[in-house]
């Protein structure tokens, strides 16, 4: 971990498992185990930050993120605030496709992410009400079901992601690796003996078409070197993936569409996208026109620059100053539901206390 910052406390991980998942394809997860790293006391008011597709949590810990928001003074001061940064179901360390079950591994969405990161926070954390959701990317989506659970979250900052169904170049994008991956003949239905070759090649084809990095594009490496460069990068760290593990990923998002319920959403909201991006492209404007919708919705559009990346993600720090306001203006809700479930007090807790996948649609 030495990509964490000295300067606030040392990060936990830790594992929580639970019984009875109901998966949105008809089938019911026996049990699911979901892993987890904090930072600061329990005692302070509880963060969610939530990563990318294939992204899991230890990338948001990198130094051009976490070094920005959680030190003394920052945002996301981890003395004031208790910061949970879970891996999604099928993600890192959670449970997932190649810990046996490979292509027999239960299929799953956005809807399901949600639903058992829900479970993790209020069944396996205690935890009732969150101050923050913050999301990038595919994360970004799962602030979205704030329009489901309207007072379980203060604040919510999606990032790098679009208020409407997957479509356009993105769903193309996705379905093009995952059928790469499929008509490899070394997939073999799942149950390969060795890594497709074709995968690494797609990802890495995947992360250029998704971006409008400018350094990449001004940058005066000769040919040799560029094709050095990336014959480096699609050999690095090869069982780093897992195809099994990538095909669920990046097919999970085929329902995602957060549209339907953005005028229900209670928490003060801040979408944050980058010009760099070709996945979500901003010159649509989409995103300024549906954030709209949401009641006191801000929409902030990263300019691009030489700092900017793909997805925005390493710039979205450097706008303290709105990450500050959001969290100053945005009402403490929890206070509200906490007094008000005192009059529900008697009612026992179980698979009761667990919304419905209807409750917690995320898409």
């Amino acid at each position: 971990m030495s990509a964490w910052a000295a300067d606030y406390p040392v990060p936990k991980e830790a594992d929580w498992v639970g019984a009875g998942l109901p998966l949105s394809h008809g089938r019911n997860a026996a049990e699911v185990r979901l892993h987890y790293t904090t930072l600061g006391a329990p005692s302070g008011e509880p963060v969610l930050v939530l990563h990318g597709t294939a992204d899991p949590a230890p990338p948001c810990s990198r130094r051009n993120f976490a070094g920005e928001l959680f030190g003394p003074g920052q945002p996301l001061d981890a003395s004031r605030y208790f910061v949970i940064l879970p891996d999604a179901l099928g993600t890192g360390k959670s449970t997932r496709p190649s810990d046996g079950l490979r292509a027999r591994f239960p299929k799953y969405n956005y809807e399901d992410m949600v639903l058992a990161q829900y479970r993790l926070v209020t069944e396996g954390l205690s935890i009732k009400h969150l101050r923050l959701v913050l999301g990038n990317s595919m994360g970004a989506c799962r602030p979205g079901s704030g329009r489901e659970i309207p007072e379980s979250m203060d604040a919510l900052v999606p990032m790098a992601c679009q208020p409407t169904e997957m479509s356009g170049r993105n769903w193309m994008l996705r379905r093009l690796l995952v059928e790469s991956i499929r008509s490899d003949p070394d997939w073999n239905g799942g149950s390969y003996t060795s890594q497709p070759k074709s995968m690494q090649r797609i990802l890495v084809q995947f992360g250029i078409a998704t971006s409008a990095d400018r350094r990449r594009s001004t940058s005066r490496r000769t040919r040799a070197r560029r094709r050095c460069a990336r014959t480096r990068s699609a050999s690095r760290n090869p069982s780093a993936a897992n195809a099994n593990d990538v095909l669920y990923q990046w097919e999970s998002s085929d329902d995602y569409n957060p549209s339907p319920g953005l005028e229900r959403i209670r928490a003060a909201l801040v979408a944050i996208n980058a010009a760099t991006t070709n996945a979500n492209p901003p010159e649509l404007g989409i995103s300024k026109r549906e954030i709209k919708r949401v009641k006191g919705g801000r929409y902030v559009l990263i300019p691009a620059s030489g700092e900017t990346r793909a997805m925005g993600l390493p710039a979205m720090p450097r706008y303290e100053a709105t990450s500050r306001d959001l969290l100053q203006r945005a009402p403490r809700m929890g206070k509200v539901a906490a007094a008000q479930s005192t009059t529900t007090a008697g009612v026992p807790r179980g698979r009761g206390s667990v919304p419905s996948r209807q409750r917690v649609r995320c898409g």
